[in-house]
Formats: C-alpha cells, sequence, structure tokens
C-alpha cells in the first residue's frame, strides 16, 4: 500500500503534511511530496488513512501497491 495525491484536486492545504510527517512533506510551493515507498506497518496506514479522510478536496488515496 502507499499514499498517492491526485493534483488535479490538490490546493496545497497541507493537513496530510501535519498528521503523516513520516512520508509527507511540503514543496517549495506548498504542495504536498509523499514519499512512494510502501506503507509496511499498521501504524503508518492508519495514519495514511486518517489524512486521506481529513483532505479538505478529497485529493488523497491509499492504493495497494501492484507486484512488479
Amino acid at each position: 500500500m502507499r499514499l498517492v495525491v491526485d493534483f488535479t484536486r490538490c490546493r496545497g492545504h497541507g493537513i496530510c503534511t501535519v498528521l503523516f510527517a513520516e512520508r509527507a512533506e511540503l514543496d517549495e510551493w506548498g504542495f504536498p511530496v509523499i514519499d512512494p515507498a510502501d506503507l509496511d506497518s499498521a501504524p503508518l496506514v492508519r495514519r495514511a488513512r486518517r489524512a486521506v479522510v481529513a483532505c479538505p478536496r478529497g485529493a488523497l488515496s491509499v492504493e495497494t501497491s501492484e507486484p512488479r
């Protein structure tokens, strides 16, 4: 699983970076940069899902990682 941003919906509120600081930070324009690494623990998945629910634009989702 991984956290993904839909930049067509994101407006740079930054709530995701507050709620999921372990894997999200803001770029120089105030938009999130999400670490693409797998969410490899239950606590990370819970915090990522909390950020998804809190996003005011619905720009975040937790997706299942595709095997390569």
